[in-house]
């Protein structure tokens, strides 16, 4: 291991031995590593005096040309410091938080008759926010549920006393399909209305109870006063809480707001997972994972995800539970390693969360280390139940836009990817008019028999674009030459991304997130954008030959010059004779112009 310079020893030995933040600078003057500590002496000595360190952190060590440090008041400013340097400048020997997620808020909006939605903007209007929701389901939930119990308004009306009671506002269909309790007329006092606020306030924070408490005893008077529509609107209520309730996970009704920390780890990842409770229920959960860049304590891994984390979800719990101590102590809160009891179940609960996301995102990993294209050529082979790997598969397009110019494309892809220098295209010869299915039948036919004539490869799959017709029409083909039944053959119909094998009757449906199914609709586009685009060609050919082409006097460099320049045949007949001659000469230009302008007349 290389050693620091005498410059970079006399400047760690003056360091103070207080809690801080040091910056490592490379060379070039650039950030690689920020750190915290609660001696900043004691902790970049370490990084000297260690014998033991990891490749990574001696990689880092040798790439060390200066430091830097700034003194705090306490580890938790240090934790904050570090926590904020490390976002502005992104040292590359840091830890790297892999979650770049906006996550949703529920607003209950600052303003007479407040609104409540769902938001991915947090804006400092006054209004208040709750979350962020790690799960964006959950968080639809909750609005689903709020929506179900109490009727609030989801217009933008600018709503104030003298607005409602000056007759301005008119009720909406809302008000009419039982969806709102129409403040903007007067059907309901704000006081009421506010009532159901502090209700959803309590959904909220997770105090289900309270507003079970509030919902039977309204149920109780409009009962006692013979109201039983409205006592059953809130028999109702109470069941949809009730059944909300059901599906959170609770623990006990004594833990009212604990936050939850698991850890685990390996060589180049750490994992930590969170629970909120709240009121005896699992109300978040959220996992990170940290890439390590160096050798990391774990203590300090934990610290900086729990900063991160209770920023995140805007957590103020002040009792924390967690498998060790984290190196830094926040104020005010207190580490719990709980050793038995609700607590300590709820520990192994983290844990074992904490667990199957290490376990899922290992097997992403692993996923992805495998050779890429076997393993997509695999599961294309059990996702159509193909006898054998598709290394070889060719697709088919008709192309003949407005009946014109009938031409075939023929698109080769191996192993997954484009072959292009073995893609072909055919010019309809037999078939007169758009006929799809006689004009597949043709290109099939005539594209393996000169396969079977020159003795090339066969493909191991023959995708046809479309449905039941087209594909009745290749396996003709196909029958002709003798090949039905040795090579897997298909149709994927547009419309629907149906598939439709030769003996089925009915299409099989893959899901539309299917590897097979994503892998035959890039073959079938790129047929399409290689059969259209010599369409295209021909067209244009077709418009030259058709029209510049009759010109007496007009060869083939004035034609390609002309429309060089004025790009279509249509724009070239408005144009005059000093416009053209600019471009092919007077003589030319004028027997151009004369040509357009007789046959018009």
């Amino acid at each position: 291991m290389a050693l620091f310079d005498e410059h970079l020893k006399k400047k760690i030995n003056e360091l103070p031995s207080s809690p801080g933040v040091y910056q490592y600078f490379d060379a070039s003057g650039s950030i690689i590593y920020i750190g915290k500590a609660k001696n900043l002496k004691n902790r970049v000595l370490s990084y000297l005096n260690k014998n033991n360190q990891s490749t990574k952190t001696q990689v880092l060590v040798n790439k060390i040309a200066d430091l830097r440090y700034i003194v705090v008041n306490s580890e938790q400013d240090a934790l904050l410091l570090e926590n904020n340097l490390i976002k502005k400048y992104k040292p590359r020997y840091n830890i790297l938080l892999k979650d770049d997620k906006t996550y949703p808020w529920i607003c209950i909006k600052k303003e007479p008759f407040s609104r409540v939605f769902m938001t991915r903007r947090y804006v400092q209007d006054g209004s208040e926010y709750f979350g962020p929701y790690t799960s964006g389901k959950f968080a639809h939930i909750l609005i689903s549920l709020i929506k179900s119990l109490f009727k609030l308004r989801t217009c933008n009306l600018a709503l104030n006393p003298n607005s409602v009671l000056s007759g301005r506002f008119k009720v909406c269909l809302e008000y009419h399909i039982g969806n709102c309790l129409a403040p903007c007329v007067g059907k309901i006092q704000e006081e009421e209305y506010n009532e159901f606020i502090n209700q959803v306030r309590n959904i909220l924070k997770g105090n289900l109870s309270a507003v079970i408490q509030v919902l039977q005893q309204k149920m109780k008077i409009y009962s006692d006063n013979l109201h039983f529509e409205e006592a059953f609107q809130m028999k109702e209520a109470l069941e949809s809480i009730r059944n909300y309730q059901s599906k959170s996970t609770i623990v006990r009704t004594s833990i009212h707001d604990t936050d939850v920390f698991s850890y685990l780890e390996d060589e180049k990842y750490a994992y930590v997972n969170f629970l909120r409770i709240v009121h005896g229920a699992v109300i978040q959960v959220h996992t990170v994972e940290l890439e390590k860049k160096i050798e990391e304590e774990k203590e300090a891994l934990l610290a900086f995800a729990i900063y991160e984390i209770r920023q995140l979800v805007n957590s103020h719990s002040k009792e924390i539970l967690v498998p060790f101590y984290p190196d830094v102590k926040l104020e005010g809160v207190q580490y719990l390693i709980p050793q038995r009891g609700d607590k300590k179940q709820l520990l192994e609960l983290s844990e074992r969360n904490v667990a199957y996301f290490k376990l899922d995102r290992e097997r992403q990993r692993s996923l992805k280390k495998e050779d890429s294209a076997f393993n997509i050529l695999k599961t294309i082979k059990l996702e159509l139940k193909l006898p054998v790997l598709p290394h070889r598969m060719e697709c088919f397009d008709n192309s003949n836009i407005q009946g014109t110019n009938p031409v075939a494309s023929c698109v080769v892809f191996i192993d997954g990817k484009p072959a292009k220098r073995e893609y072909r295209k055919f010019h309809v010869k037999t078939v007169v008019g758009a006929d799809d299915f006689a004009s597949m039948e043709e290109i099939v036919f005539r594209r393996y028999k000169r396969v079977l004539e020159e003795g090339c490869e066969l493909p191991d799959l023959i995708v046809i674009d479309g449905g039941k017709g087209q594909l009745h029409s290749a396996v003709n083909s196909l029958k002709k030459l003798g090949l039905y039944g040795k090579i897997s053959i298909l149709g994927l119909a547009k419309q629907m991304e149906e598939i439709y094998f030769p003996e089925d009757k009915d299409p099989y449906l893959l899901a539309k997130n299917s590897v097979a199914l994503k892998t035959l609709m890039h073959i079938r586009d790129e047929a399409h954008r290689f059969g259209i685009t010599f369409h295209r060609k021909l067209r244009e050919k077709s418009q030259i030959d058709s029209v510049l082409g009759n010109i007496n006097g007009i060869g083939k460099s004035s034609e390609i010059a002309l429309l060089s320049e004025f790009k279509s045949v249509d724009l070239i007949k408005e144009k005059s004779i000093e416009e053209l001659a600019e471009v092919i000469g007077h003589k030319r230009a004028r027997l151009v112009f004369d040509y357009f302008h007789a046959e018009q007349e």
